[in-house]
């Protein structure tokens, strides 16, 4: 199936894996693309100061983006979410 959207390739732990496959199972994501978007999105949300204008950073990198991801499964751990 044709997408216009963009993709990402990207390389996790296994404990991320794991958490990722976790997060999608208790809410209920259909597919783990959809969790994992949900957590770009939750970590994107949380790097806005809050005001709610982006946060300034330097270009996304792999190590960058998995941060993001690890700070958005403690959030959900923690269950703090914004």
């Amino acid at each position: 199936m044709a997408t216009t959207r963009a993709r990402y390739m990207i390389s996790v732990t296994q404990e991320m894996h794991a958490d990722i496959e976790n997060f999608r199972f208790e809410n209920r994501y259909e597919t783990r693309s959809s969790a994992v978007e949900a957590l770009i999105r939750l970590g994107l949300n949380a790097a806005k100061n809050q005001s709610g204008v982006p946060i300034k950073a330097p270009a996304p990198t792999i190590e960058s983006v998995e941060e993001l991801l690890f700070e958005a499964i403690d959030h959900y751990k923690k269950k703090d979410l914004p």
